[in-house]
């Protein structure tokens, strides 16, 4: 099994090779989708004329505050627009999806963040409402299982639901750690717009598990996610963690094979 995250914005930028060659990879073995589409949702919000707020963690990593009406346009703009064009245009070319949202059956279960501790411009630490940004708790993996078992490729927008039942914005690509992690699937695969991750201009083929975590501070905006996303998923049990390049030919397979991409083990 293995769950691939793709962006928004990649689908755009896809190699034309990339469906047919999911569609290869997913009669061998079982595929999860998980998506993103965080610049479509600032561009929809903009055109509706709700400015973009984004804050920075103690940890570097760079995420979008989300008030209540965020919210809302986060879910339409995923759950709706994006997602329906990701399973539109796998089903055009005869693989079966379904696209689900992860308030459809629990699928991911979060826990609303009360407080988020920011850097304001000074650099110093200050402490903010958490707004509507979900910590994911659990999964539910006997759903996504069982669409699996028949057959079909599960595509899955990342939006969470609490205990009390608001709409929660979480991370696309922690959202696929984790539904990689709680499903057991063997591999995570990060499609990008880059072969992975560069450092000094250079491409890192390999890291260990504890490697990536010692360099994540090190990592710019973007790639810190995936990075932090794949030392989750293989904390998860994940045997490994892929970074590639979805604008090139057969993304998926040649990312399996290890050709031109990073690759995150224990």
């Amino acid at each position: 099994m293995i769950t691939i995250k793709i962006g928004g914005s990649v689908v755009d930028g896809l190699h034309p090779s990339t469906i047919s060659d999911l569609k290869k990879v997913s009669e061998q073995e079982k595929v999860i989708l998980v998506h993103g589409g965080g610049k479509e949702v600032t561009k929809i919000s903009e055109a509706l004329g709700k400015e973009q707020k984004f804050i920075v963690s103690p940890g570097g990593i760079k995420s979008r505050y989300t008030d209540k009406e965020t919210a809302e346009i986060f879910t339409m703009v995923m759950s709706g627009k994006i997602n329906k064009i990701i399973v539109g245009m796998l089903q055009k070319n005869g693989i079966n999806a379904v696209g689900l949202s992860g308030i459809d059956g629990k699928i991911i279960q979060a826990e609303r963040k009360k407080k988020l501790v920011v850097i304001n411009e000074k650099g110093r630490k200050m402490a903010i409402d958490g707004g509507y940004t979900g910590k994911i708790q659990d999964v539910n993996t006997n759903l996504v299982r069982s669409i699996l078992d028949q057959g079909y490729v599960p595509v899955i927008s990342p939006i969470a639901i609490s205990e009390e039942f608001d709409f929660l914005n979480v991370d696309g690509d922690r959202a696929a750690a984790y539904v990689a992690g709680k499903m057991r699937s063997d591999k995570i695969l990060f499609l990008t717009n880059v072969d992975g991750l560069l450092m000094d201009d250079k491409l890192v083929n390999k890291l260990s598990l504890a490697e990536a975590k010692e360099i994540l501070p090190k990592i710019g905006f973007g790639m810190e996610k995936k990075i932090l996303a794949s030392t989750e998923a293989l904390e998860m049990g994940v045997k490994e963690a892929l970074i590639a390049n979805g604008q090139k030919e057969n993304p998926v397979s040649s990312a399996i094979a290890h050709d031109n991409c990073t690759v995150i083990s224990k």
